[in-house]
């Protein structure tokens, strides 16, 4: 019997070449994508999940109460752990953590390489396995070193790496370091990254030395091993004493400047985060928040097509089941029961699923490259390398083929036998279920539509907004060579200074953006000022920095590199101006560990952090051989690619060894924005997908149509009717029911889009001509996608249609 089955499946199928081919095309398509889809979701929702100790390792970071609410500070002091871990009940292992970027050199080789300075404790916390040298104690050394297996290949080559000597460049020396241990390379999944470690003692002077026993220096993240017997909650309820003991000051500097606790009354409060939600957590504004939308979005557009596709099927199914009503009504007659006529078409579901589910995954691991490099990704097939995954994948097509195959089964086995033997449906009924189902698929179809309109429209706002600096003409390179920054800033300024198209050079401890080597770093700084605290961000730069960057000098002068009391000079933008609140700031002091600083000039706010947040007090410093990092060269608007030819060549000149990580600053922007914009494609090639699946339910229901109403419509054509008005009268319900999905749809898109945008401080108002926009893209399509059948249908001769009545 199941062989039977299999034949006539096999021959309805071919018989039905047209239906067959969109059925399997439609599937493929969605089970493919769908599969890329959920592959990059479960990557995503997989990000350090691989540590032994996963679900007891946390960040420790507090949420203090500020003039501006709440805000979450990860930075912590030097002696902060080694309190904590003596103070507070439940601290089973605890490391500190600071990551940078290093030179490393050995023999004539000289790499830029990322580091971390951890305490030892770090690799009893997290699963790095180290594979040669010292296993138990790596770093324990101020003078040991270990690196990854990728690092030490870089460096050694071939050689033994263990016992080898390196020299890492540190407050302008060369400093030796032995090879202890060869750490295992990191699984793409780790949040955390780097090349070397070190101890952390082993940092330079400003990022160690400087800090050791001072609580009010805090530059580094630390992270510990929660014992089990606690559980989060009881030990951050426990820090209480320990946050009044250890930020006294602080604490009675708040209240004295009128600042709000929190509601249990805490003006600090320490809390932890767990390890495995660091990839999803926003410090940026306020309290801390853990987001994981971009994984379930992209999850929920990976069901959202796999519905629309099965939705199709379904109507694709009881389009051409009129064909199939005869076969029905003798099947019934000559003895076939429902359960036999149900396994019948339930097998030809079947059989479409099986071949368009093994097309689906040949066309995942053919696009599966694309998919990569589109949305910047190391998602592969391994992701689904989990019993339960693979369990869960094979139910949801079980699932999905019962659901789908087995709706348009139930329906035609239960037909009367007359009502098949008529050879046609009962057209009486009203069809909700049918229409319900074609203004949901329209209706997901103008959501995605309008949230890649608000989305395309959020990000070219960000991208040319007015950030308030000279983004165009302006190259910007990090300092990462061997010699002084005070000293390469010098030669760099001798090589271009002959370049009529070089304009100014200048340099800050700070990146505008997100340069080419990854970094982004601020420095925050507190100070008293008349009575009250007072916080700024401290930006320390070369002189011409204001000239070079086209900053808005609204009031005072710019640093002069020819007057060394500018040291002890301070610019500061319009946001710590108002903090400050001088009648007469230009002859305003501030003091700064007890050094007086003088307001020579106020610079209109620029964006010197991410877009999506407002723009903070700050201050730029001229302070004399402080480390500058970052080169900024204004060049000529015109002929831009020599002018970073040149940029090249000078930087070679100076340091042959270094490499040259150069961009414009507007390419920096463009970086910050990545998420955004891996949303857009994510969110547009959705709506491409469902708009395309849905038409293609759209001509499936027009065939439906068109074959229950063709004696009617040549009837209309013998008593007049012409060809528009049969057009209008076949097409009408169809455009009613995208209608009515615009009019569902769009009040969600703009609620969730509104939602989305409170995410930027700077952001675009919604229009109603962006929905409108995207309601008219989908009637487009559909009218096209309906109009050839119709007017098809409308033109035909009415005698063949009324030839069997």
């Amino acid at each position: 019997m199941i062989k039977n089955y299999f034949k006539i499946a096999i021959r309805n199928l071919w018989k039905n070449k047209i239906f067959t081919s969109l059925n399997v095309v439609g599937l493929t398509i969605a089970f493919g994508v769908a599969l890329l889809l959920a592959m990059f979701a479960i990557y995503e929702l997989s990000y350090d999940r691989f540590h032994e100790h996963g679900d007891n390792i946390y960040m420790v970071y507090s949420e203090d109460s500020t003039p501006n609410g709440i805000e979450a500070n990860i930075s912590k002091s030097e002696p902060f752990s080694a309190a904590l871990r003596d103070e507070i009940t439940g601290v089973e292992k605890i490391t500190r953590y600071n990551g940078s970027g290093v030179l490393v050199s050995y023999q004539d080789k000289q790499l830029g390489m990322s580091s971390a300075y951890v305490d030892p404790d770090f690799f009893d916390i997290f699963s790095f396995p180290i594979i040669k040298g010292d296993k138990e104690n790596p770093i324990t050394s101020e003078s040991s070193v270990a690196m990854t297996e990728l690092a030490a290949k870089r460096i050694f080559g071939d050689e033994n790496a263990i016992g080898q000597t390196v020299t890492i460049l540190r407050d302008e020396q060369e400093v030796p370091f032995t090879v202890t241990a060869i750490v295992e390379d990191f699984p793409e999944t780790s949040s955390i990254g780097f090349d070397v470690i070190l101890n952390f003692k082993s940092q330079p002077y400003h990022a160690y030395e400087r800090g050791v026993g001072r609580w009010d220096v805090e530059n580094h993240e630390v992270y510990m091993q929660l014992s089990k017997a606690v559980t989060p909650i009881q030990f951050e309820s426990s820090t209480k004493d320990f946050t009044q003991l250890h930020y006294k000051n602080e604490i009675d500097n708040a209240k004295r400047d009128g600042v709000q606790p929190n509601s249990e009354g805490n003006y600090r409060q320490i809390k932890l985060l767990p390890y495995a939600d660091m990839r999803f957590a926003k410090f940026s504004q306020g309290p801390v928040t853990v987001n994981r939308t971009m994984p379930y979005l992209v999850l929920g557009i990976a069901i959202l097509i796999l519905f629309i596709a099965c939705v199709n099927f379904i109507n694709m199914s009881i389009a051409k089941s009129d064909q199939r009503l005869r076969e029905i009504g003798m099947r019934k007659t000559l003895g076939a029961n429902k359960k036999q006529l149900f396994f019948q078409f339930w097998g030809e579901s079947i059989l479409v699923f099986i071949i368009s589910t093994s097309l689906g995954c040949l066309l995942a691991m053919f696009l599966l490259p694309h998919f990569q490099l589109l949305f910047r990704t190391r998602a592969t097939f391994e992701a689904f390398l989990n019993p339960s995954l693979i369990i869960t994948l094979i139910l949801c097509v079980i699932g999905i083929t019962l659901i789908a195959g087995g709706y348009p089964a139930i329906l035609m086995s239960r037909l009367g036998t007359l009502q098949s033997l008529k050879g046609k449906l009962d057209s009486n009924g009203k069809n909700y279920l049918r229409n319900s189902l074609m203004v949901l698929q329209f209706g997901i179809a103008i959501l995605l539509i309008s949230s890649t309109l608000v989305l395309q429209d959020q990000v070219e706002f960000m991208r040319t907004k007015d950030l308030g600096f000279n983004k165009e003409q302006v190259i910007a390179f990090p300092l990462n060579g061997k010699r002084n920054d005070q000293q390469a800033m010098q030669l760099i300024r001798d090589a271009l200074e002959d370049k009529t198209n070089i304009l100014s050079v200048s340099a800050s401890n700070n990146i505008l953006g997100l340069g080419k080597d990854g970094s982004r770093s601020t420095s925050v700084i507190g100070f008293e000022h008349k009575g009250r605290g007072v916080e700024t961000h401290m930006l320390v730069v070369d002189s011409d920095y204001i000239e070079t960057l086209d900053l808005n000098l609204v009031e005072g002068r710019s640093f002069n590199k020819n007057l060394a009391s500018d040291s002890l000079s301070v610019i500061i933008n319009e946001s710590m101006a108002k903090q400050l609140n001088e009648e007469d700031l230009i002859n305003s002091k501030i003091n700064i560990d007890d050094k007086f600083f003088s307001i020579v000039g106020v610079i209109k706010d620029f964006n010197f952090q991410e877009l999506d947040r407002h723009i903070a007090p700050m201050s730029l410093f001229a302070l004399p051989n402080w480390n500058l990092r970052n080169v900024y060269v204004k060049v000529e608007s015109k002929n831009l690619e020599k002018s970073y030819a040149d940029v090249k060549a000078a930087w070679a000149s100076v340091e042959p060894n270094a490499e040259f990580q150069g961009s414009f600053l507007d390419e920096n922007i463009d970086r910050t924005l990545r998420s955004e914009r891996n949303m857009i494609t994510m969110i547009g090639s959705g709506s491409i997908l469902a708009i395309t699946l849905s038409c293609i339910g759209l001509f499936a229901m027009s065939l439906l149509i068109v074959a229950q109403r063709r004696k009617e419509i040549g009837v209309r054509k013998i008593v007049g009717a012409s060809v528009s008005a049969i057009t209008i009268l076949l097409t009408k319900d169809f455009l009613k029911l995208v209608g009515i999905a615009f009019l569902v749809a769009t009040p969600i898109a703009w609620w969730a889009m509104s939602k989305w945008l409170q995410n930027y401080a700077y952001r675009i108002d919604l229009n109603v001509l962006i929905f409108l926009m995207a309601g008219g893209i989908a009637l487009a399509i559909a009218i096209v996608t309906i109009a050839g059948k119709t007017i098809s249908a409308a033109t035909s001769n009415p005698v063949n249609s009324l030839r069997s009545e």
